[in-house]
């Protein structure tokens, strides 16, 4: 499995949605709602109202960070960031182990996102458990840092045992929907990138670059 771990926002900005996220009192749901018939089962945190004002602001702050970043771009080929939703869990709440659906109302899940909000000492548990076909990788990062994985994986959120857990989740539909292409396609971007950082532009260069678009448009969508 592939996977990629950013600091997409810093310490300041992660800690200004924190305090708007705790000054919010009306516009907290029960997670299962949103939650499948059989992930409901499983499911217990608390969900920002999607249609609050508050979501929406924050919402568009973390897709415009998301499509702005060089990086994050090259990685996911994003052609739509959705489903963006600012969670809350408790001691005792947690998320069995579940896959993300395919199609949503809001879009094809190619990948999943979490971008932790409060710094990993503040809370006990919590962990995001991803799958793979020997372990399970264990993620709990810093506040401001998010992971990008495959939808295609087997995860869930580790019982907090104590303190609040606050993460923004989402799902990106890319360009490219195989992840085998899309790592090709990323290997490649960084190693023609590096070349022209390196060395500057050559007509070899420009060959790597026509094959990366060609492939691109073959691959994709």
């Amino acid at each position: 499995m592939e996977y990629l771990t950013h600091s997409l926002i810093d310490q300041a900005e992660a800690i200004q949605i924190i305090q708007k996220l705790k000054a919010e009192k009306s516009s907290w749901q029960d997670g299962k709602k949103t939650a499948g018939s059989h992930a409901a089962k499983i499911k217990s945190n608390f969900q920002l109202d999607k249609s609050s004002n508050l979501s929406i602001e924050l919402k568009d702050l973390i897709i415009n960070k998301i499509i702005s970043n060089p990086l994050l771009k090259s990685f996911t080929l994003p052609s739509l960031v959705h489903g963006v939703m600012f969670t809350r869990s408790l001691a005792g709440h947690g998320y069995g182990t579940h896959i993300d659906n395919p199609y949503m109302p809001s879009g094809r899940s190619d990948l999943s996102f979490t971008l932790f909000l409060n710094e990993p000492e503040e809370y006990k548990g919590g962990e995001l458990c991803i799958q793979t076909i020997n372990k399970t990788e264990e993620i709990k990062l810093s506040a401001g840092e998010m992971i990008i994985y495959p939808s295609t994986q087997l995860h869930s959120v580790a019982e907090v045992k104590d303190g609040e857990r606050h993460v923004c989740v989402g799902w990106i539909q890319s360009y490219v929907q195989s992840n085998e292409h899309r790592n090709f396609l990323f290997g490649l971007d960084a190693g023609a990138k590096g070349l022209l950082s390196k060395h500057g532009r050559s007509d070899e260069l420009d060959l790597i670059f026509q094959a990366y678009s060609n492939l691109l448009r073959s691959l994709g969508d």
